[in-house]
């Protein structure tokens, strides 16, 4: 079983990616031959600062890398580093109906977030589509608000082997679980586009800063706490054990502390779980020599899958 996923490096990796993402992508690296790329070409239609790119994408492999991923067991590469994808790209875009991306959720999602419209936004999902055949994948990994994106995958799939035969194989979605809607600091889903994330890998001060800055209601501290929708505890339940979660819950419920204390459990909790990965990473950081061999060496064995790919498909189109 081939697994393919990607993660785009428009900022720092915070709570939400590890949660959503990354967790399950190194429990994936066990179960089938993975492949995770970092997207840069994707980023480009929000990051227009060219140092932020470059230090985004490093930064993104080795927090991966400290979490747990195995470069012996997973393809870790950038997509930006294999040569084909874009090209595939546009072969797939020249079948791909204008009404399968007008209908697209995200690329509307992203204009009332306020994106500035582009081809490039509006085309993503065929981007997303090349990534995923190029590597004959299997299986893709997405959240339930992303089983679209995998749907116009197929779409462009089937599209092309009505016209051409039998050329890409139709990837399968696997459906994370609703982890990955881990709240921000203001209590909606922790994104870098509403800037209420909360990095991994932040120094304790810092870290601090933005758990005591987590939005809570005016309930008073001898009164019980909300539960529902409640941010700390949307985030605490990631990072706690179920003993120390249902402790939290109950002291919501009981009233008599307020959020403040409950704030300081919160990033005991986070400082702690990831404690060992914070020391690992300090160990792979310093070395950006192992970085960069571990991403050229997951590019070349990307590449030797995803040219066959493109030469299969360039000869049933005529272009060989």
């Amino acid at each position: 079983m081939r697994i393919l996923s990607g993660i785009q490096p428009t900022g720092l990796p915070h709570l939400g990616n590890y949660f959503g993402m990354m967790k399950s992508a190194i429990e994936l690296q066990e179960k089938g031959e993975s492949f995770y790329f970092i997207a840069d070409l994707h980023a480009l239609t929000t990051v227009r600062d060219p140092v932020a790119l470059r230090h985004n994408s490093r930064e993104i492999a080795i927090d991966f890398l400290a979490c747990g991923l195995d470069p012996q067991k997973s393809c870790l590469f950038r997509q930006s580093d294999i040569a084909c994808i874009p090209e595939l790209s546009w072969i797939l875009s020249t079948v791909t109906p204008m009404g399968l991306l007008e209908r697209c959720h995200s690329y509307k999602d992203k204009l009332a977030k306020g994106l500035q419209a582009s081809l490039g936004l509006f085309s993503y999902p065929v981007l997303m589509a090349a990534d995923i055949l190029a590597y004959d994948s299997d299986v893709v990994p997405v959240g339930k608000d992303q089983k679209q994106h995998l749907e116009v995958t197929r779409d462009i799939a089937v599209k092309i082997n009505e016209l051409y035969g039998d050329v890409f194989k139709l990837p399968e979605p696997l459906i994370r679980e609703e982890s990955a809607a881990l709240p921000g600091t203001d209590g909606a889903k922790m994104s870098k586009s509403y800037g209420n994330t909360i990095e991994l890998f932040l120094e304790e001060a810092p870290l601090k800063k933005k758990i005591m800055g987590i939005q809570t209601d005016s309930t008073p501290v001898e009164s019980p706490k909300p539960i529902e929708g409640s941010a700390i505890l949307g985030i605490y339940r990631h990072v706690a054990s179920p003993t120390d979660y249902a402790a939290m819950e109950a002291d919501f419920l009981a009233g008599g502390k307020g959020y403040g204390d409950f704030k300081k459990r919160l990033f005991s909790a986070i400082w702690e779980y990831f404690a060992p990965m914070r020391e690992k990473r300090k160990s792979i950081a310093a070395d950006h020599a192992v970085v960069d061999r571990i991403l050229h060496d997951g590019a070349e064995r990307a590449e030797a899958i995803a040219q066959p790919v493109m030469n299969r498909l360039k000869k049933a189109v005529g272009l060989a």
